[in-house]
């Protein structure tokens, strides 16, 4: 029979919990003499170590059901930055500085327009690259009881390189998170780019990356790429192009309701993101864009950025 009994004096359990009122337990109940104990237990502190009890009991029971992690300085540092990168701490976000730290659920970094961020990961296992109009955030950071590193991060715009080495730890694991769905890794050399719609393109330069989503993972191989989009499951990976090449179907002045617009068509491989004007537009699942864009300029620059970072800068004129 498991019951509870009294402690001369607080204590700890494995877990490290504190005894609360000097209960410890749950324990089995050898040798005692159950009416001695019960007879020189008031009743109200009868009911007093019940209750106290029932809501360890139910503590310990929501503890189990998660992972157990341990108290350790875990972190990301910013390496490097140019151009306009902000931090995030406490909600506020703040112009970023060389050395600072993202070292809780929340922290982040994010970037402007032609700006760039490296963060280092503690322990020196690997660095996170942040392109230009792009948002990390910190999801979850910590160590587990056997010394695995766990690092969730969440990239909801722009694009990010990751470098990991492998890890020798089989508790140890990262995780990037994108609006689509997530990628984990064990050690490798990976780019993401995403959509404004939110869908998440991967391309793997060296080891393994596992994409998960609507409860499919799909296994991504060096020299592979795939995408996913929100709400579906990963798409089958398809041979790396990374080609930052733009092929330009149509440029082509308008006039409506007394303003001047110009139209852009064209193509580029699916897994880039596309850049004008400083502002990230949507391309479809094809590569194809058609785009309506106001006369601010003669010229209109265009910036075609792969997965892995690589980056093509065009100029139009237009007509």
């Amino acid at each position: 029979m498991t019951t509870w009994v009294v402690a001369e004096e607080p204590c700890h359990d494995l877990a490290g919990n504190l005894c609360t009122l000097g209960i410890k337990g749950p324990t089995t109940m050898v040798g005692f003499n159950r009416s001695i104990l019960f007879r020189h237990l008031r009743p109200h502190r009868l009911a007093l170590l019940t209750s106290v009890a029932i809501a360890v009991a139910g503590i310990s029971l929501e503890t189990n059901a998660r992972p157990l992690s341990v108290r350790v300085n875990r972190w990301l540092e910013l390496r490097n930055i140019s151009g306009s990168v902000d931090f995030l701490r406490g909600g506020q976000w703040r112009p970023a500085q060389v050395g600072q730290r993202l070292e809780a659920i929340g922290d982040g970094v994010r970037t402007g327009a032609g700006a760039l961020a490296r963060l280092a990961v503690d322990t020196q296992v690997g660095f996170v690259s942040v392109s230009e109009n792009s948002s990390l955030r910190i999801t979850e950071l910590y160590t587990t009881p056997r010394g695995g590193k766990v690092t969730e991060l969440d990239v909801d715009r722009g694009q990010a390189r990751v470098f990991v080495r492998p890890f020798t730890n089989p508790d140890s694991r990262l995780e990037i998170r994108t609006p689509a769905g997530v990628n984990g890794v064990r050690g490798t050399n990976f780019g993401i780019a995403i959509q404004p719609s939110g869908r998440s393109s991967l391309v793997v330069e060296e080891g393994l990356v596992v994409s998960e989503a609507q409860g499919v993972s799909v296994p991504v191989n060096a020299g592979f790429q795939n995408f996913t989009v929100p709400g579906e499951p990963p798409s089958t990976p398809v041979p790396i192009t990374e080609d930052p090449g733009l092929n330009l179907l149509r440029l082509e002045r308008q006039r409506r309701e007394g303003q001047s617009t110009v139209v852009v068509e064209g193509r580029t491989a699916p897994v880039n993101l596309l850049v004008i004007d400083d502002e990230t537009q949507e391309i479809d699942q094809d590569g194809n864009f058609a785009l309506e864009l106001p006369i601010t300029d003669q010229r209109i620059e265009v910036t075609v950025v792969t997965p892995l970072g690589k980056m093509q800068v065009y100029e139009l004129v237009v007509p």
